[in-house]
């Protein structure tokens, strides 16, 4: 049995793997936005795990109340287990382009909420002696493109600040974790065509996430096709890249 908090609990891809946690009976503490949404995967996973769910609904770019939410959380499950960090936003990139208010409002809810989060639950972890920190970046944090970079500068912060934290923790019995989907059919990416074999469905990455936990992996991009692809576009020239329309 797992304790989990799980952050950002309403997205697509945190509700699918809080259910396939609670297949094998873990318990949770969900945090999210919309209280309403909250509330029903909460019931869900009670009914899945045969455990009662607590929940609470806090805006996370209030960064004074993190400290708060993670004493609830670790009082209500009796210590938290594992942590999963899947909230964030897909800012339009050229209203960004056009306006910095807006350009650090993404990069305050995807990168500097993430930021919080994370050194507040690796330091609890690293007293404790133990705890799994998962959070999801993002393929687009691997090169910088001009159709989201704004977005992809934010994942970018967050997955070397991982880096850092394993390299920090992982002498210590902490397993943290870099997620980095392709694309996903979830409602963040509701306004694009979803054509062709690139697309995957918020289960299939929860999937990959279970198995990354349960083989103690690092970083993992989901699906695995994606490693590859990254690999080839993070080696191309930069003076061949600049000229790229992507």
């Amino acid at each position: 049995m797992r304790n989990m908090l799980i952050i950002g609990a309403t997205s697509a891809i945190a509700e699918a793997t809080a259910r396939r946690f609670a297949a094998t009976g873990a318990r949770f503490y969900l945090v999210g936005r919309h209280a309403e949404r909250l509330a029903a995967i909460a019931r869900d996973l009670e009914i899945r795990s045969g455990q009662p769910v607590a929940s609470e609904s806090l805006d996370l770019d209030q960064l004074d109340q993190h400290p708060g939410l993670l004493e609830r959380a670790d009082q209500a499950l009796g210590g938290i287990d594992l942590a999963l960090i899947a909230h964030g936003t897909l800012p339009d990139q050229n209203g960004c382009q056009q306006s910095v208010q807006k350009t650090l409002a993404a990069i305050h809810t995807n990168a500097l909420s993430v930021i919080s989060l994370t050194t507040l639950l690796a330091n609890r972890f690293e007293q404790r002696g133990r705890g799994t920190l998962i959070a999801i970046s993002s393929v687009a944090g691997d090169r910088g493109r001009q159709s989201n970079y704004v977005y992809g500068a934010a994942k970018g912060m967050i997955s070397l600040l991982l880096q850092g934290l394993r390299n920090r923790l992982s002498s210590k019995g902490i397993q943290v974790i870099t997620i980095k989907p392709g694309f996903v059919d979830t409602p963040m990416t509701a306004a694009f065509e979803k054509k062709g074999l690139l697309w995957a469905q918020p289960d299939q990455i929860a999937k990959g996430i279970v198995a990354a936990v349960e083989r103690g992996r690092d970083e993992v991009y989901l699906p695995w096709f994606w490693r590859w692809i990254m690999l080839v576009i993070r080696h191309i020239p930069e003076r061949l890249f600049k000229r790229l329309q992507l």
